[in-house]
C-alpha cells in the first residue's frame, strides 16, 4: 500500500476494497497508520482513498456493514474523521446477497466529499431492498431487460419498484438537500442531522436511526375469549351430530351391501339343484 506521489491527485474515486483482510503493521504505509492504526484492509483502504482524493474530490466506496457500527477505536476514529473532518454525504444500505455467489456479507456504500474542514450537516440514508436481480446464488434478473438498471425510459410501477430500487435511489439522491430533508424516518430514505450522529457515537448503521411503526393490537379479555369459544362450540355441535348420523347411515348401507353379495346370482336355486 505505497502511494508516494499520488496524494491528493484524484477528483473522483469509486472503490470496492477487499473485505475482512488483515495486514501486518510493518507492511502498511506509515502515513496511513498515522491516520488510523489498524490492520483491517477495509479501514486502511478508506484512509488511503482520503489521502488520494483532491480537496473537493468525491468518493463512493462499498464497505462491509461492520465499518458502520463496530466499536473498535479504529472504526470509530475513521467514522468520526468522515463526519467531522470531511463531508459525509450518504450511506446507502445494499440488499443482503448483492454480492452472491461470491460473498454473502451485508454491505453499504459510503459517499463522501473531501474538504479537510468538515461540512457534514445532514447524512442521507437509503435502505435499498432490491437491485433488480434475485438475491440468491443464481442472481437472475427479476424484470424485463428494459426495466433493469438505473436510468429507464418509463417510471416503474410500485410492484416493479419492489424488485428494482435503483432508479428511486438516483431520483431521491438528487433531492437530498431539499424534499428529502422532510421525509420521516419511517420512509425508505431519510436524512439524519450531524448532531444525532455525533450523539450516537458516530454510528452510521441505518437501523440506528430508522423508525419502525408498530401496529397496535388489541387483545380480548380472557372471559370474552371463553365466551367466544362457547359460542363456537354451540355452532359446531349440530354439525358434529349430523356428521355422526351420516357415518352411521353409511355403515348400515355398507353392511347391507356386503350381506347381499353372498346371495346366488340366479334366484331360482331350486331349479338349478334339480338339473
Amino acid at each position: 500500500m505505497h502511494h508516494a506521489g499520488d496524494e491528493e491527485k484524484y477528483p473522483l474515486i469509486l472503490g470496492n476494497p477487499p473485505f475482512a483482510g488483515s495486514l501486518d503493521y510493518e507492511n502498511n504505509a506509515k502515513d496511513l497508520l498515522a491516520s488510523v492504526k489498524t490492520k483491517k484492509t477495509e479501514l486502511l483502504f478508506l484512509a488511503l482513498f482520503l489521502r488520494l482524493l483532491k480537496p473537493g474530490g468525491r468518493a463512493a466506496i462499498i464497505v462491509p456493514d461492520g465499518v458502520l457500527f463496530y466499536s473498535s477505536k479504529a472504526h470509530k476514529q475513521l467514522r468520526q474523521m468522515l463526519v467531522e473532518e470531511q463531508k459525509l454525504d450518504a450511506v446507502i444500505s445494499l440488499p443482503s446477497g448483492a454480492f452472491k455467489p461470491y460473498a454473502g456479507v451485508s454491505t453499504a456504500i459510503l459517499i463522501f466529499t473531501k474538504t479537510n474542514s468538515g461540512g457534514t450537516d445532514n447524512v442521507w440514508f437509503y435502505n435499498m431492498l432490491a437491485d433488480d436481480w434475485s438475491l440468491d446464488d443464481k442472481r437472475q434478473p427479476l424484470l424485463p431487460e428494459e426495466k433493469l438498471g438505473v436510468t429507464l425510459a418509463e417510471a416503474l410501477t410500485e410492484a416493479e419498484h419492489a424488485k428494482n430500487n435503483l432508479p428511486d435511489v438516483l431520483a431521491r439522491w438528487g433531492l437530498r438537500e431539499t424534499s428529502e430533508l422532510e421525509r420521516p424516518r419511517t420512509s425508505q430514505s431519510f436524512c439524519v442531522p450531524k448532531a444525532h450522529i455525533t450523539a450516537n457515537g458516530y454510528d452510521l448503521s441505518l437501523n440506528r436511526y430508522k423508525e419502525v411503526i408498530h401496529e397496535i393490537v388489541e387483545h380480548l379479555l380472557p372471559r370474552e375469549i371463553l365466551a367466544k369459544l362457547a359460542t363456537l362450540e354451540d355452532e359446531i355441535q349440530p354439525g358434529m351430530k349430523m356428521l355422526e348420523s351420516m357415518l352411521i347411515l353409511r355403515h348400515d348401507w355398507q353392511t347391507e351391501i356386503n350381506q347381499s353379495s353372498f346371495l346366488p346370482e340366479n334366484p331360482n336355486t331350486e331349479e338349478q339343484t334339480c338339473l
